[in-house]
């Protein structure tokens, strides 16, 4: 098991690039299998879930040529679904839950999947039901082995178009559905649908393969069926998590970092929400300017009340940068109630904060209060553990801020979501060293 030991305390500056979304990736990386002509995919991030979901892909039969660093050829010419009956697929499709999206091409292509319960992070319950009845909805038929084993199969082979509405706004679930909804017959309406930017790269590539999708970016869509889909070329978004995070970093550590090519438009209510924060931000072309800043105050409400960030479906708030505002919130100037709605089990990380100097109440799982030291006592470092991708970095982005060294065991959960984190930010001036 990999750590890093992180000596705090540095000033950093530079510029970095973020790098190609994770989670726009993984649905596009399924979406290969909807069609047997050559796909090219570029601004592919070198993490270690996307490398995964690459190497199941190959196994699958997927021929995948690696044409430039960050650029892919997929051909799903011959898929071999007998893989999915093997041990090596059941170990594979069980560390990564990305892969619950291969369901949907391989219903819609082939009349039938299958999948062991997916992996991921460790963040509370994270039910597939929006998964299974959307696909069932479209005609699969869904048999439970066990309590962790999923078999779908569609009598007569072909799925029929439907109209449905979401329990959630799932992004994966949506995606899904859509995926399975391009080649069934007739037309699908998916009302309550997600409509984060990366959903909506996917529909647009999807057009440009042939599928027939209206309404996209918002959360009605309608999708004609069509019989086959074809090749295309598609360039991945800039990672808005990561974008998000470095921006906590430069505050966090006072220091100035220049984000190259962040796609600004995407980013939503991402830039404002670290503003309330009173982090300063200029937008210099598509790049994003953090200047270094010894103090910021975290803004109240009009009546004076303390401020609330809190996750929220698309075009709110994205969850993925709760961890990050949390992390930030410790040294500013002010107080801010953290609310993470979606998932109980992702402030249970706080404890390691609390114990490098963070005042920090943890109200019930989903709510945090966080009074800001406002830099007039450093965090100490620590000995920790990463319990998942996003807490791993927020506890990165503390260490680096904080007096002395830290120890941040079971770095591999950091690796799954950001890649080559250590050398990137080395070049920038910090201290991290891999043991």
């Amino acid at each position: 098991m990999a750590a890093f030991e992180v000596r705090g305390g540095r000033k950093l500056h530079g510029e970095i690039i973020p790098q190609g979304a994770k989670n726009e990736a993984l649905q596009i990386l399924c979406a290969v299998l909807l069609s047997p002509e050559p796909i090219t995919i570029s601004n592919v991030p070198n993490i270690r879930d996307v490398n995964k979901l690459i190497e199941l892909l190959r196994d699958m039969g997927v021929k995948v040529g690696r044409v430039a660093p960050d650029t892919y050829v997929f051909q799903a010419e011959d898929v071999r679904l007998d893989y999915l009956d093997t041990p090596e697929f059941v170990a594979q499709a069980r560390e990564l839950r990305g892969s619950v999206m291969i369901l949907g091409p391989l219903l819609a292509r082939y009349g039938r999947a299958q999948l062991p319960k997916p992996g991921g992070d460790k963040i509370g319950r994270r039910p597939l039901d929006t998964h299974f009845v959307g696909l069932e909805k479209l005609g699969a038929h869904l048999t439970l082995e066990g309590t962790d084993f999923y078999r779908l199969s569609v009598p007569g082979g072909k799925l029929h178009g439907a109209s449905m509405l979401l329990d959630e706004a799932s992004v994966t679930g949506t995606a899904n559905i859509v995926m399975a909804a391009v080649l069934a017959q007739g037309t699908t309406t998916i009302y309550n649908a997600a409509c984060e930017p990366y959903l909506q790269q996917l529909c647009r590539m999807l057009v440009r393969m042939g599928a027939k999708i209206q309404g996209i970016g918002s959360n009605l869509l309608t999708i004609e069926g069509v019989e086959s889909l074809g090749g295309t070329e598609h360039r991945m978004l800039p990672d808005m998590i990561e974008i998000g995070s470095f921006i906590g970093l430069a505050a966090m550590t006072g220091s100035e970092i220049t984000i190259k090519d962040c796609q600004i438009p995407e980013l939503g209510i991402i830039p404002d929400t670290f503003r309330k924060l009173g982090i300063h931000l200029e937008f210099r072309g598509d790049d994003i300017f953090v200047p270094a800043q010894e103090h910021y105050e975290i803004s109240t409400y009009l009546d004076g009340s303390i401020l609330t960030v809190s996750d929220h479906t698309w075009p709110g708030f994205t969850p993925d940068l709760l961890s990050i505002i949390l992390v930030i919130a410790t040294q500013a100037k002010g107080t801010v109630l953290i609310h993470q709605k979606m998932f109980e089990s992702r402030l249970f990380f706080v404890d390691k904060l609390i114990d490098m100097g963070a005042q920090i109440i943890l109200c019930d799982p989903h709510r945090a209060t966080v009074i800001g030291l406002d830099r007039h006592k450093q965090l100490n470092g620590i000995t920790m553990s990463s319990p998942d991708i996003r807490a791993g970095v927020a506890l990165l982005i503390a260490a680096l801020s904080a007096e002395g060294t830290s120890k941040i065991l079971n770095v591999e959960q950091i690796d799954r979501g950001y890649q080559n984190i250590d050398e990137r930010l080395n070049a920038l001036g910090a201290d991290i060293r891999r043991v």
